[in-house]
């Protein structure tokens, strides 16, 4: 498999609304190598999701995957292929979560997202999944068809004071749980 490149904020890729894929597109073995491609990056990358965008190509298709031993979440996120993603918000509960992006390096900041969401989407053989979310699986689904339409979580944040280099968070999360 090969690691692509993943676009960083200010390329084009990352603001242009990708396409639907064909059913034809998707059994092709040009796209099941990219899927296979795309899982690869994500996790070259320590992510836990990727979308095509960001790696330069305008396809409704991305990857997600958290493992169980993942601190960034509260449970494990089984590797799930979202072809052609819709997503629909679930009553109207928020919650505020940091949230960082594998083209926004080394920067997290504190987004609001739907609590629930009702996902719909195609498999990578082009089977239909439908499935009700909370949580960060849910805030991950979010992120990454925010990325097929053209979005980052920046776009998100109500305001930028959360805004914050990964490095601080870190040193200065740890310094104020010591006192």
């Amino acid at each position: 498999m090969a690691i692509l490149k993943v676009a960083r904020i200010g390329h084009p890729a990352l603001r242009t609304p990708a396409r639907a894929l064909t059913p034809e597109e998707i059994a092709s073995p040009a796209l099941q190598k990219l899927i296979d491609d795309m899982i690869d990056t994500m996790k070259d990358y320590d992510g836990v999701g990727l979308a095509a965008p960001q790696v330069h190509l305008d396809l409704q298709l991305a990857v997600i995957e958290v493992p169980g031993r993942d601190e960034r979440a509260e449970g494990a996120v089984p590797l799930t292929v979202l072809v052609n993603p819709s997503v629909t918000k679930v009553g109207d509960a928020t919650v505020d979560g940091w949230e960082g992006c594998l083209s926004i390096p080394e920067l997290r900041g504190i987004v609001p997202r739907a609590k629930r969401v009702l996902l719909k989407a195609l498999d990578r053989e082009g089977r239909p999944i439908e499935v009700e979310t909370a949580g960060f699986f849910a805030r991950v689904i979010q992120h990454e068809c925010d990325h097929l339409d053209g979005r980052v979580y920046l776009d998100r944040m109500p305001h930028m004071r959360s805004l914050t280099y990964l490095h601080e968070m870190e040193k200065y999360r740890h310094v104020d749980e010591d006192e």
